[in-house]
């Protein structure tokens, strides 16, 4: 009977000791469960082409963010690409200072083609410096994302 009760104190002891995640929510409301890693989601953008779609859930690390207003963010994937995140109807934004925080988002994932103007108004927006803005000369093959919903690490 001892060891019974010792062993459910135990088990009692480990989960409540267990640190909660907390996490600060933008946009549409969206859980933590079920978000692919970065690895998984390289893998599919590799998988589409021009024009194609597909939901997704992924959990990545921010790497830079829009200084003006935080309408839109980059995330890191591991094969040494980025991920453009815009957000849906343009109805939310997140804070500025977001940069190698852990976010989850929620959306649809694509593949789309920027022109030279769209490229340039970015990198302005990133605080890029004039002659780093003039040397975008060609339109880019960009991964992106259209959150519905954005989790960010607290």
């Amino acid at each position: 009977m001892k060891n019974i009760l010792f062993s459910w104190i135990c088990v009692f002891l480990f989960f409540s000791c267990k640190e909660k995640v907390s996490y600060e929510s933008f946009g549409k409301e969206i859980t933590a469960i079920n978000a692919n890693n970065v690895k998984s989601m390289a893998k599919a953008y590799n998988d589409m082409h021009l024009g194609d779609s597909t939901n997704y859930k992924l959990i990545a690390e921010v790497k830079d963010v829009c200084k003006a207003k935080g309408c839109w963010m980059t995330l890191n994937l591991e094969d040494g690409n980025e991920v453009m995140v815009k957000f849906k109807d343009y109805a939310f934004f997140v804070p500025q200072d977001i940069e190698g925080k852990e976010v989850i988002i929620e959306g649809k994932a694509f593949v789309n083609e920027v022109p030279v103007d769209e490229l340039q108004h970015y990198a302005q927006d990133a605080g890029k410096s004039e002659e780093e803005i003039a040397a975008i000369t060609q339109p880019k093959r960009t991964l992106f994302f259209e959150a519905e919903g954005v989790l960010i690490k607290q």
